[in-house]
């Protein structure tokens, strides 16, 4: 059985370090959500410590 009333949109969702989206309605009905994530920290190249 599909679903057969009209699909909402949903704005995007802001979080603190993600944000989700609605993606579109597949065959079935089913409205999925994307999540982008951000980086939680940063990387700094790695470097070789002095010899004392």
């Amino acid at each position: 059985m599909a679903n057969t009333k009209p699909v909402e949109n949903v704005p995007e969702g802001q979080a603190r370090f993600f944000k989700t989206r609605q993606m579109e309605a597949n065959e079935k009905g089913f409205v999925g959500f994307e999540t982008v994530w951000e980086p939680f920290q940063k990387e700094v190249e790695y470097e070789t410590p002095k010899k004392p």
